[in-house]
């Protein structure tokens, strides 16, 4: 079983990721429980960010990282809170002061048309000059009302209309085959399988 550690300190994410790479013999240790504080975020692409979090999270474990930086984009407000989802109601972060400034921010708007976005990168070091960079998006609508229990950030209020359900109504495992994350993470893994398999032909 592979090490890695995830540049990550959200409960939900971790929770995620774990449940995704277990079943591919990856340990997936988050940084916090290696002492790893959390590394700046000031650039205004999520690859820049992820990437960030993974040199930082590597260097600091001596182990392979992986990094996500993800998000909510909405249409009517060009792309915002973006890269500033986690924090998009400001300090300490907050899930339901994030969700209600949303709303407040598209009440003028009819177009309610958003996206997550999920960048994932993956290194073997620190130095890594070969990192695995991959991104997804997944398309719904924010809505007024929320429902659901699980999943979490803005998931009780986006919305996926073919499936007529929120992210937040859909099982863990139903989120993870479809969402942002999963879809990254299904093409990361076929990256590393294609760098794997050339390797060890070379």
């Amino acid at each position: 079983m592979q090490k890695i550690v995830l540049a990550s300190n959200n409960a939900g994410k971790v929770r995620e990721f774990q449940a995704l790479l277990a079943p591919l013999d990856f340990q997936v240790i988050p940084q916090g429980e290696l002492g790893i504080d959390s590394a700046e975020e000031p650039h205004h692409t999520f690859v820049e960010n992820a990437l960030a979090k993974a040199r930082h999270a590597s260097a600091a474990s001596g182990l392979a990282a992986l990094a996500d930086d993800s998000g909510i984009c909405a249409h009517a407000l060009n792309g915002e809170p973006g890269v500033l989802s986690a924090r998009y109601a400001g300090e300490p972060a907050n899930d339901a002061a994030n969700n209600q400034k949303l709303i407040q921010a598209l009440a003028p708007h009819q177009d309610r048309g958003a996206h997550y976005v999920c960048a994932l990168v993956f290194v073997n070091s620190a130095d890594d000059p070969e990192p695995i960079i991959v991104q997804a998006r997944w398309y719904g609508l924010v809505v007024d009302t929320p429902k659901g229990e699980h999943g979490f950030g803005y998931d009780p209020y986006f919305f996926i209309p073919e499936l007529g359900l929120t992210a937040a109504e859909l099982s863990p495992e139903k989120k993870n085959v479809i969402s942002h994350r999963g879809q990254a993470l299904k093409e990361l893994l076929v990256q590393l399988q294609l760098r794997n398999a050339n390797y060890r032909r070379a």
